[in-house]
């Protein structure tokens, strides 16, 4: 049996900026915050980024949490 102890997650928030307007495909930028605390919740996060995304230019198009991992026998 394994463990898998979380220590160290970031927030990724994708913004759109725009459409191309030979392609017509969204124009997607990316902010990453690292250093989010390893037990916060999805709700919790979900929280920040619709705070932090309050106060930007252009609107939250899709958010994504990255985690670490150590795993070791249990």
């Amino acid at each position: 049996m394994a463990i898998a102890e979380r220590y160290k997650s970031q927030l990724r928030m994708i913004q759109l900026t725009g459409t191309d307007t030979k392609t017509g495909r969204a124009i997607l930028k990316t902010k990453t915050f690292s250093n989010v605390k390893a037990d916060s919740t999805a709700a919790q996060m979900l929280a920040a980024a619709e705070a932090i995304a309050s106060l930007q230019k252009w609107p939250l198009s899709k958010l994504e949490r990255r985690d670490d991992l150590n795993i070791r026998k249990a």
